[in-house]
């Protein structure tokens, strides 16, 4: 099983979950839920990586955290909750296993590592929107540029990330020109390369020591918590 999540599941749990699991393949750019929508599925990705956003009332919005392989999308529904409260856009086309809410909730209910597996992995999300806030208003962008291409990477699983800068922009919360800037002066500093909406890594400590450090307290929160 290519989910973290459910390959850590002890398989009696694991088992009442399978009849009901189904794989799909998500599109860039697909925007999968929007605040308010009714979760009809959980879902819990393979590869590639899902945004989270909060979006305000003139339209604008703001990444708050991402999901990838570790993690699911909607897992709070075997709780109880029944809509989302984020926009949730396919960031990297990815492969994932979703399963329908009812029978998510209905394991969960007679499930004690189900039901642990939806609180521990709210805890992640509610703690990477904390750290994300917190980065948003302390951060330059050049330094928060490289903590989100960072972990873009790992989830990609290679050096190689598909994304134009004005969907960059808009999980940054900034203006495209000002990612256009950064992207250039990285650039010409040989840490990357950009072309035609594909982020090439070339220098990997050097983005690391840009980043602030963000990127390793998502990390090790995620670790501890999972």
């Amino acid at each position: 099983m290519d989910n973290k999540l459910l390959a850590a599941l002890p398989r009696p749990q694991y088992d009442l979950l399978a009849p009901h699991m189904t794989n799909a393949s998500l599109e860039q750019g697909m925007v999968l839920l929007e605040p308010g929508d009714e979760f009809d599925h959980v879902f819990f990705p393979h590869n590639g990586m899902l945004s989270l956003l909060a979006v305000l009332k003139d339209g604008k919005a703001i990444e708050t955290a991402t999901v990838g392989s570790e993690g699911v999308v909607g897992a709070m529904a075997g709780l109880g909750l029944y809509k989302s409260l984020v926009r949730v856009v396919v960031q990297m086309s990815m492969s994932l296993t979703k399963i329908p809410s009812s029978q998510f909730r209905k394991a969960a209910t007679g499930s004690d590592a189900i039901r642990s597996l939806c609180i521990q992995y709210n805890e992640v999300l509610l703690s990477q929107a904390r750290v994300t806030a917190a980065c948003n208003a302390l951060h330059v962008i050049e330094a928060r540029f490289c903590r989100w291409l960072l972990q873009s990477a790992d989830r990609a699983g290679g050096d190689t990330v598909n994304l134009t800068q004005e969907f960059l922009a808009e999980m940054l919360g900034v203006r495209r020109t000002s990612v256009t800037e950064v992207a250039t002066k990285m650039q010409n500093a040989g840490i990357i390369t950009y072309s035609r909406g594909v982020i090439k890594i070339l220098n990997r400590p050097a983005l690391a020591k840009m980043s602030c450090e963000c990127y390793q307290t998502l990390l090790d929160q995620s670790e501890a918590l999972l």
